[in-house]
């Protein structure tokens, strides 16, 4: 049974890895598709314009939180080896730091870099393309993100039982 201070941890990061989870479905389910009803042009000023507003400290704290935790979870798995939930806790670090953080930084952040690269060119042909493409992409590695960070959560939920 994990008890104690090695319990609260948990507790943090299957919280921490539910409210990223929120976010990254927030923005799949409604923003992203009020943003793709937009014209090509307003649309790609806005995303680029939430890209820079992202990089803050409260949206920091949760998606970084959330890894640091997740970080220190595995860590702390490996040196204490519990005698029940170590699979649970295990893959629920790997599927944070891998599907949710990792995704971000190979997938989503490349995508928001290139979009950013658009600006001057948002009213061509060109830049409606790559809107539509942009759209479409980075929408399927955000579903991923977030069911990775969902299921994270999950996981060490299921630990604690």
């Amino acid at each position: 049974m994990i008890e104690g201070p090695y319990f609260v941890l948990v507790a943090l990061g299957a919280l921490w890895c539910g409210v990223a989870a929120g976010v990254f479905v927030a923005f799949s389910t409604f923003v992203m598709r009020g943003l793709g009803a937009l014209p090509a042009a307003r649309g790609i000023a806005a995303m680029n314009s939430i890209n820079v507003a992202a990089v803050n400290p409260a949206f920091m704290i949760v998606f970084l939180g959330a890894a640091v935790l997740c970080a220190v979870i595995a860590v702390v798995t490996f040196v204490l080896w519990p005698e029940q939930g170590t699979v649970e806790l295990l893959l629920g670090c790997v599927l944070y730091l891998v599907g949710s953080f990792g995704v971000t930084v190979v997938a989503n952040i490349p995508r928001n870099e290139a979009l950013a690269r658009l600006a001057g060119d948002e009213e061509s042909e060109r830049g409606a393309a790559q809107w539509r493409t942009y759209l479409s992409e980075w929408v399927l590695w955000n579903h991923i993100r977030g069911g990775a960070a969902i299921a994270a959560a999950a996981s060490f939920v299921l630990a604690l039982t």
